[in-house]
């Protein structure tokens, strides 16, 4: 049973991706999108990086890669997915999650850590925190703003498939800690199924005691958990 990060031209976390989810104990791959799933994949991590130099949009081609029909149907099967950064807009633009992640309101590129509040702990990737609990994590992108119309933003509310949102140190929501005007502070959400999560922080850079901290360790170790179910 293996994980199956797929490498698309322009990724650039797809090798951090397999390090921080060996170092859990997780068994990961890279998988070439061309060569498609492997027949013993358990979960599919879709990793950070600049797929396509992110022309078009960020997200647009690596999402209608041939192998992304396979993750939609593996994600209808309950094989966890997991979208990190650019992996996000790739599961954004493929449809395993509503809205779109589009141009920073600053315009700039984001480079820092951020605190995350969690919204649901009932959730597999969430198992590990309490509702309210903050965590710290790095962000890196240029195109990390949540954006979703309003119908179907009240329709996410009322699905209460808002993961995680940005946040003070303090948990409190303002728009000085929102670090790309991300509609509602949202900085990760789910998919239709609970087994389907797209975020853009990276979990990953977030695993070592001292290189990044460990907020991101119970996340990627739920990862684990799902997939070897």
């Amino acid at each position: 049973m293996t994980v199956a990060v797929i490498q698309f031209g322009g990724s650039n976390c797809d090798r951090d991706a397999v390090r921080a989810l060996r170092f859990l104990d997780i068994a990961a791959e890279r998988i070439w999108h061309e060569d498609g799933l492997p027949a013993d994949t358990s979960g599919i991590m879709l990793p950070g990086g600049f797929s396509y130099g992110d022309y078009l949009r960020a997200g647009a081609m690596a999402a209608r890669s041939p192998i992304m029909g396979e993750v939609r149907d593996a994600a209808a099967d309950g094989v966890p997915v997991l979208g990190v950064c650019n992996g996000a807009q790739v599961g954004c633009e493929a449809g395993l999650t509503d809205g779109a992640f589009t141009t920073n309101k600053r315009a700039r590129f984001q480079c820092e850590s951020v605190f995350l509040r969690v919204e649901r702990s009932d959730t597999p990737w969430t198992g590990a925190f309490a509702v309210g609990d903050v965590i710290e994590v790095p962000i890196a992108h240029g195109e990390g703003r949540f954006e979703i119309d309003a119908d179907r933003y009240e329709q996410l509310e009322a699905n209460d498939r808002v993961l995680f949102r940005y946040c003070d140190a303090d948990g409190t929501l303002t728009d000085a800690a929102n670090p790309n005007g991300s509609t509602g502070n949202v900085a990760g959400i789910l998919g239709e199924r609970d087994s389907v999560a797209v975020l853009m922080p990276h979990p990953e850079r977030a695993t070592l005691p001292d290189v990044g901290g460990t907020d991101g360790q119970p996340i990627l170790q739920a990862f684990g958990e799902q997939a070897t179910r």
